[in-house]
């Protein structure tokens, strides 16, 4: 099960009593005080870790704690600190303060830890209060309580491309394609109930991650579909592929106009992102009508058909690209970088897409 919100209350370790005891040893008279500190309470952490992808091992876990410090003992030793709790959460995951809502800690690089409430202090033993009028200290500190605090963890995957379409339009049948992921594909609307991740190699030693989420419809920032739950998975992408179904009953125009309001009404950050088009099943369409659509949709953004690319896309079909990714060279961001017909069943344009799209991402980690 995915699971990508959860509510904890977590509660750092109790110190340890301190230790009320004197010292009794044959031939020493008036051995005095000696009572040892209690151990300090557990700690809390958090850690990232690339092997956990979901949040769902939390879900009967609503308390979590620390361990308690050990009581002080005699002849002044100190209990044993209780142990840290270490709770280990995916790449992505915000840890946020229920209460204000605020973002305490964003957990992002694989095997990166952060201390988040400390344990309480032990408790001191009664050595610490003899003094000239109390040689005879029958007191002893009670170990600080430990803190509790009540947070929410929310899961926003990490990907370099998110892919953005109504249902059924070929998200999933594009990224099992082109990656290692192997959602749900069948012929019927919102087969994808949860996000999913890919890896996409290019050659041996370049790769890149797409993300795929539920697909969007009209009103999904407002709670419509499946899309608002999960439009979040995409937030921390910078190049979106708006995906547009040539075969569909809506309109190339109407697709693309809802699909951008959706995504700038959700986050104008994400909706200010790179971002390219693909038209899919371009297979099912005659070929005698397949021009005449895609030059209208390129024509209708105001833009020029354009067949001049490094990535050989299919000459015989109209297409749209810009020439660089480089913005100081003129790439506009208000544009889709290309705009290019595709079809996973039959794989065609499918390579030219993978190295354009690379090509994007690469733009992004310079």
């Amino acid at each position: 099960m995915f699971t990508d919100s959860v509510e904890l209350s977590v509660s750092s370790g109790k110190g340890g009593q301190g230790c009320v005891a004197f010292r009794r040893e044959k031939f020493v008279l008036n051995g005095g005080p000696n009572g040892g500190d209690g151990g300090k309470g557990g700690d809390i952490w958090f850690k990232c870790d690339n092997n956990t992808h979901t949040l769902s091992h939390f879900q009967r876990k609503m308390h979590i704690k620390a361990d308690v410090g050990a009581p002080g003992l005699g002849s002044r030793m100190t209990g044993k600190s209780g142990a840290k709790t270490v709770i280990i959460v995916p790449p992505g995951t915000q840890i946020v303060d229920a209460d204000t809502g605020d973002i305490l800690f964003d957990m992002l690089i694989d095997g990166e830890e952060k201390l988040f409430i400390e344990g309480g202090k032990g408790g001191l033993g009664n050595f610490h209060f003899k003094s000239s009028t109390n040689q005879r200290p029958t007191y002893a500190q009670p170990g600080e309580k430990g803190i509790t605090r009540e947070i929410k963890l929310e899961l926003k995957l990490i990907a370099d491309i998110g892919l953005v379409g109504f249902p059924n339009v070929g998200k999933s049948t594009l990224i099992s394609t082109v990656s290692n992921a192997r959602p749900e594909i069948a012929n019927y609307e919102f087969t994808t109930l949860t996000p999913k991740l890919g890896q996409v190699n290019i050659g041996d030693f370049e790769s890149f991650v797409m993300a795929d989420i539920p697909g969007i419809i009209g009103g999904a920032h407002e709670g419509k579909g499946l899309g608002i739950e999960f439009l979040k998975h995409i937030e921390r992408t910078k190049t979106l592929l708006y995906m547009i179904d040539l075969a569909s009953y809506r309109d190339l125009k109407e697709q693309i106009e809802v699909l951008k309001n959706e995504i700038s009404s959700f986050s104008e950050v994400l909706g200010a992102s790179k971002y390219a088009i693909a038209l899919t099943r371009s297979d099912v369409v005659p070929v005698d009508e397949l021009e005449a659509l895609i030059s209208g949709f390129i024509e209708m953004l105001g833009l020029q058909a354009n067949k001049t690319s490094e990535y050989a896309f299919d000459s015989e079909l109209p297409y749209f690209i810009q020439e660089s990714v480089d913005e100081t060279l003129g790439y506009d961001k208000s544009l889709p970088y290309l705009i290019a017909p595709i079809s996973s069943a039959t794989s065609k344009n499918i390579e030219p897409l993978k190295y354009a799209l690379f090509n994007l991402v690469q733009s992004d980690r310079k």
